[in-house]
């Protein structure tokens, strides 16, 4: 079989396509044949920085979003058989309940090798089923990107009809956040730099958008847009850069979900402005098994379909890294193995 490997914090270019066995299944595991894997900004920052170099391994299969087709099952598989249509879990030991450090430590992609490979064995408890109606290419962008955006805002502090949602930008969580919230009755606000991108989020649900290179002060605009009152959820990709003015346009017991980094560095100067909101700040690692089950029933009732942006084929790898990179997609880029 091929995958693809790569250095960790060495760079994109440090992108190679290998021919290796195919691997066999052990006790509680299954193989999958992977037909489609889709990129999230975690595949960049592991491959370019301080993340990637936190990694152990030398060398790295990438990518910890994938689904395919179950071909083989180690002895005492029991819940899971060949022909199972399946998506990889983003963590492998994450079943249900508080995080640990166990499901910490088995992040595919980055503690473990991940999806971009032609075949991949996982533990039995490490795949879950997606809707039947979904192709793998719109399965792949499940295990990262929607089931962060799901936690984010229906596992701490659970999203109601009728109240507001922040996101920022149009990347994958982001996108996913504007679907859930507005399939959940939620009023949803916008952040983007780019006219174009604003008018696709308005298209698929967004009840206001605020072009934040034009606004630079956007946490007022935010405020305008409410009364004054603020929003109920901020779902928080920018990370330290931007935290500061999510709060300032947090509601009275609003809720943060911090998510990213796409900002970069920056510090909450002002911790107290959370006590005087009675907000709460989330740190939103991904989710479980349980999360996902959850997910899925959500999206099957309310009919929602994952928005990918474009699809590349296996050997063109490289190329999509460098298409996630320019920030030019709104949704999720996919790379189809066939």
């Amino acid at each position: 079989m091929k995958r693809w490997t790569i250095a960790p914090g060495k760079g994109i270019e440090t992108l190679s396509l290998e021919d290796v066995m195919s691997p066999t299944p052990a006790p509680g595991e299954v193989a999958v044949r992977v037909k489609a894997v889709s990129l999230n900004y975690r595949d960049l920052v592991i491959a370019k920085s301080f993340y990637g170099k936190g990694v152990k391994q030398p060398r790295l299969v990438p990518c910890s979003d994938g689904a395919g087709v179950i071909t083989a099952v180690g002895k005492g598989v029991s819940k899971v058989k060949v022909g199972d249509r399946v998506a990889g879990l983003f963590f492998q030991k994450w079943p249900g309940g508080p995080p640990s450090l166990e499901a910490h430590q088995s992040g595919l992609g980055g503690e473990l090798d991940g999806m971009l490979q032609e075949e991949v064995c996982l533990h039995e408890e490490g795949v879950t089923s997606f809707p039947s109606r979904f192709s793998y290419e719109e399965a792949a962008c499940l295990p990262c990107a929607a089931l962060t955006a799901w936690h984010a805002l229906f596992e701490r502090l659970p999203l109601k009809p009728g109240q507001t949602v922040l996101t920022m930008g149009s990347g994958g969580v982001s996108v996913f956040a504007l679907q859930l919230a507005k399939a959940m009755g939620a009023r949803v606000i916008a952040t983007s730099s780019s006219n174009e991108k604003m008018e696709r989020l308005v298209k698929i649900g967004a009840d206001a958008v605020i072009n934040y290179k034009e606004r630079p002060d956007w946490e007022k605009a935010v405020k305008e847009a409410t009364a004054g009152r603020g929003v109920d959820h901020v779902v928080e990709v920018g990370g330290a850069g931007t935290l500061e003015r999510s709060v300032a346009c947090a509601a009275v017991g609003g809720h943060i979900a911090l998510i990213g980094v796409l900002a970069g560095q920056g510090s909450l100067s002002n911790p107290f402005l959370l006590v005087v909101k009675n907000a709460t700040v989330s740190g939103i690692y991904v989710g479980s098994k349980e999360h996902f089950a959850r997910m899925n029933a959500f999206i099957e009732e309310h009919a929602i379909r994952p928005i990918i942006d474009r699809v590349f084929s296996f050997a063109e790898a490289p190329a999509a890294y460098r298409h996630l990179e320019s920030g030019s997609h709104f949704g999720k880029v996919v790379v189809s193995l066939g």
